[in-house]
């Protein structure tokens, strides 16, 4: 399953709720219609509009405000088999990078990424050593120049201290 957004907080007394979007394609996620898991839950979503970088939301299944709040931080996931992969060989899904093993570009192993956060001014790939400790690395091009698939690798090219912090 594949994140595509998460509830933040209700939005009026009709059910509708503000939507964090996680994916490049909100307008394909949450276009009329379209379905999304929620927990043990189905939403169908009936309508959604901009507001203030993010989405406003009205779900089927969510009626009011008392069902809206409920919903508060569920996260919205589509099934990953129902997505193509990224025509632009330099895009990737989440999920292709989780698992991923990391080495610098000298060859030495960092870990594995455990996660992708997608923060305002780059993605980050958040690398879990051996030792289970959490790396930061910025999703740049001139930090991370290579990532196979194939291979299943990514190779940084990390700047002095950034696996030090």
């Amino acid at each position: 399953m594949l994140t595509v957004g998460q509830i933040v907080r209700p939005h009026g007394i009709r059910g509708e709720v503000i939507v964090e979007v996680r994916t490049d394609e909100p307008e394909l996620r949450f276009r009329e219609g379209s379905v999304v898991v929620a927990g043990p839950s189905r939403l169908t979503v009936t309508s959604a509009r901009p507001h203030l970088g993010r989405l406003i939301v009205t779900f089927a299944e969510i009626p009011d405000r008392d069902a809206a709040e409920a919903a508060r931080g569920l996260e919205l996931e589509v099934d990953s088999e129902a997505i193509e992969p990224p025509s632009d060989p330099d895009e990737f899904h989440d999920h292709q990078l989780v698992g991923l093993t990391v080495i610098t570009v000298g060859g030495e192993l960092v870990g594995r990424v455990a996660r992708v956060e997608h923060a305002p001014a780059s993605d980050l790939l958040l690398v879990r050593n051996e030792a289970g400790k959490i790396h930061y690395v910025p999703f740049v091009r001139s930090i991370v120049p290579t990532v196979d698939l194939p291979a299943q690798k990514v190779v940084i090219d990390p700047p002095g201290g950034l696996l030090e912090l």
